[in-house]
């Protein structure tokens, strides 16, 4: 007993404690009993500030012009669908959605793929002037579309290419290369370098390397890349409204402003039309947001 009681040590109230009750107390600190209410409630008032406008717009679609008039934040009452029917059963509507998603579809192919490659090589194989490679893509994000439009509408005109698709997706895969090879060059960087040697040891190459580690391995931030580029694609408007003349060849942007300019009396009838051509694009951002917001959180780690 007395052998017991003498191997037992008090404590000493100066030492310090251990690493787990530590860490305890600090989250207990750092996470007050309020804080995750008020979080909830600025997070719910910024969805709401966010979706307020887009509701507004689709259920304006589903009024006639008198109810928007006596009542502007009013909800249909009665439910009017002819709106939606006269714009799904115009011609217009569907081949400026066809001319969109070829638009679309084409400068997202395009972008991924350069993008792609180019990042493959910056980051993965030094060489002489890679960095100020790398930073006036950076500083490519610098330069909006806006600044560049007078030169690259005369650049287009002298190539032959106005008033067609190609002069739309062409520039519009210029433009996005920035944000591309930004988002990949840290997930190509982070890639081990022991996958190389083992895949050169196997006898795989630099392009099966490419196709076989590399591009599987890189997949969220293609994806992000391809859904930013598609979308922003999809929304642009300044561009074809310069290069395109033809109501033939209208993309969706354009659509909207030449059916808000023929039908100016019925708003109602402009609501539904800008409704469905936003549609797309919201179905898209939400089906695969998260994996945007993976694909941004790998960048900033790699």
């Amino acid at each position: 007993m007395t052998a017991a009681a003498s191997s037992i040590k008090p404590l000493d109230p100066a030492a310090p404690a251990p690493a787990s009750a530590r860490r305890r107390v600090r989250s207990a600190k750092a996470k007050p009993a309020w804080a995750s209410p008020v979080v909830y409630l600025v997070a719910a008032l910024v969805i709401a500030a966010l979706l307020a406008p887009v509701a507004y717009v689709i259920l304006g679609g589903f009024r006639n012009n008198s109810q928007i008039t006596s009542d502007p934040a009013g909800l249909p009452d009665p439910w009017v669908v002819d709106n939606y029917r006269v714009v799904l059963t115009s011609s217009g509507f569907w081949q400026q959605v066809g001319n969109s998603t070829i638009t679309a579809a084409c400068a997202t192919i395009g972008t991924v793929t350069l993008g792609l490659m180019v990042s493959f090589v910056i980051a993965r194989y030094p060489f002489k002037g890679g960095n100020a490679l790398y930073m006036l893509f950076a500083a490519g994000l610098m330069f909006p579309m806006t600044v560049a439009i007078t030169p690259l509408y005369i650049l287009i005109k002298n190539l032959g290419m106005m008033n067609s698709l190609a002069g739309i997706i062409i520039p519009g895969i210029a433009f996005a290369l920035p944000q591309t090879v930004i988002i990949l060059v840290p997930f190509l960087r982070a890639i081990p370098k022991e996958l190389e040697e083992a895949a050169s040891l196997d006898g795989c190459g630099r392009m099966g390397f490419f196709w076989r580690v590399v591009v599987p391995l890189s997949a969220p931030g293609v994806v992000t890349t391809g859904i930013l580029t598609f979308v922003g694609s999809w929304n642009s408007y300044m561009l074809p409204l310069f290069i395109l003349t033809d109501h033939a060849k209208y993309t969706l942007p354009l659509g909207v402003q030449a059916f808000a300019s023929e039908h100016s009396v019925n708003t109602a009838q402009v609501l539904a039309f800008t409704s469905l051509s936003m549609i797309p694009a919201l179905v898209v951002f939400s089906l695969f947001e998260r994996r945007i917001v993976g694909g941004l959180t790998g960048a900033v780690k790699g």
